[in-house]
């Protein structure tokens, strides 16, 4: 996946956003490359993106790792990295994939989901 955005919107954005996509796949077009996340308020947004979250996010999609390397490159904690991995896979934001390891067992590599990502807030 290309992007993938992230916003806060109300309902009827939602709503709007699945009925011209049900549009382009009734008119045979293609979708667009970009998966979409909606919260209904901006400060879930916020809840979800704090700095290390942030942190974590740009250091996976600049080289995916295992959550031991991610908190060595980070200088944190593996425990609150794993929390903040956590989180981000929850939102769907990077991916934990196992992978096996020739004759050193496996590990757990964690992916972003895109390449960019675009946060949207509008506060009225």
């Amino acid at each position: 996946m290309k992007s993938m955005v992230l916003k806060a919107g109300t309902e009827q954005d939602f709503f709007q956003r699945g009925k011209a996509l049900a549009r382009l796949a009734d008119w045979r077009q293609p979708m667009p490359r970009e998966r979409t996340i909606s919260f209904e308020e901006p400060a879930e947004l916020l809840r979800l993106l704090t700095s290390s979250r942030l942190d974590v996010l740009r250091t996976v999609k600049d080289a995916p790792g295992s959550i031991t390397v991610i908190a060595e490159r980070l200088q944190r904690d593996r425990s609150a990295v794993k929390r903040d991995v956590d989180q981000l896979a929850l939102a769907g934001m990077v991916t934990i994939e196992t992978k096996v390891l020739p004759g050193h067992g496996h590990m757990k590599e964690v992916r972003a989901v895109a390449r960019r990502f675009r946060l949207e807030a509008i506060v009225a």
